[in-house]
């Protein structure tokens, strides 16, 4: 075996072990269905669904149903917690529909978009190999677990709460990640439409203000739906509100702003307009540019 596919194998457990970690946590305190507790059970569907993908996209060697089957995963798995919940309250609804609004915009996006490109390059050494492919969806598993762990864990919790402030303040910065997300998307989106822009980087609308609004929105969006779960959550469920921490790393640290900006940077580095606009304009959170 490889040293890649190895290493890929052990990434491959680890992230199962994570994965039932949190389904453990998440479940303590929460209802159960047909003597299973909800939420882990909506874990492990979450991982199924990744698997059963899996073996259509590695068959065909696409990926291009990726990001599309981890929007469908965000949806059903949420109406499947919220339908299989004996109590359904206020919280249940807000927090379902918050979720499918924001899976449905981003996954409809995100798949016109690899359809428009034809492929996405981050997959051209995966796809071949079977172990690493499978690693990369089971990752997405791992990932649609964390982020939604928050809303998963308020709609199946035993405890129950009318809404009240929390939820207001959670919503309205909810709000405001969506229209910063779905903002920014549309901008770059007409932005490379435009024949006249070929081979250039985007540096107007929200992108002026910030190099990476679009992540900044989708932090902001779990961040509310973790302040909406708050309330409710007791003891290990406190572990799902990993949600908007894990979202922040990884679109910090490891598989957003770093690889982009690499990216970025091996394009363009060197090109004066390029360089002014790195200097006068904030990597992540957004604030009017500095003059030059």
């Amino acid at each position: 075996m490889k040293t890649s596919d190895r290493n890929a194998l052990i990434a491959l457990l680890v992230v199962i072990l994570v994965g039932l970690g949190v389904a453990w946590a998440g479940s303590q305190g929460g209802a159960s269905a047909f003597g299973i507790p909800i939420f882990a059970f909506s874990v492990g569907l979450v991982f199924l669904i990744q698997w059963v993908a899996f073996i259509a996209a590695y068959l065909l060697q696409t990926e291009k149903f990726f990001d599309l089957t981890g929007s469908i995963t965000y949806i059903s798995v949420t109406i499947l917690a919220v339908l299989l919940s004996p109590v359904v309250d206020g919280r249940s609804i807000l927090l379902l529909a918050l979720v499918v609004i924001w899976a449905g915009r981003l996954g409809t996006f995100l798949f016109r978009r690899i359809q428009r490109a034809g492929k996405d390059a981050r997959f051209d050494d995966l796809k071949p190999s079977f172990i690493r492919f499978l690693n990369t969806w089971t990752l997405q598993g791992l990932w649609v677990t964390f982020t939604s762990a928050a809303a998963l864990a308020a709609i199946t919790t035993a405890t129950r709460k009318e809404l009240g402030l929390f939820a207001l303040i959670g919503f309205l910065i909810w709000v405001l990640g969506f229209a910063t997300e779905a903002t920014a998307d549309a901008q770059k989106n007409r932005f490379r439409a435009d024949p006249e822009n070929k081979g250039k980087f985007i540096h107007t609308g929200l992108w002026a203000w910030s190099r990476h609004p679009n992540y900044f929105g989708e932090i902001v969006i779990w961040i509310g739906v973790a302040v909406i779960a708050l309330p409710i959550l007791r003891g290990w469920q406190w572990v799902t509100l990993i949600s908007p921490v894990f979202v922040t790393l990884l679109l910090t640290r490891i598989s957003g702003v770093p690889m982009l900006e690499k990216r970025a940077d091996e394009k363009w580095g060197g090109q004066e307009d390029y360089e002014a606009y790195k200097a006068r304009t904030p990597v992540l959170i957004p604030r009017p540019p500095k003059s030059t």
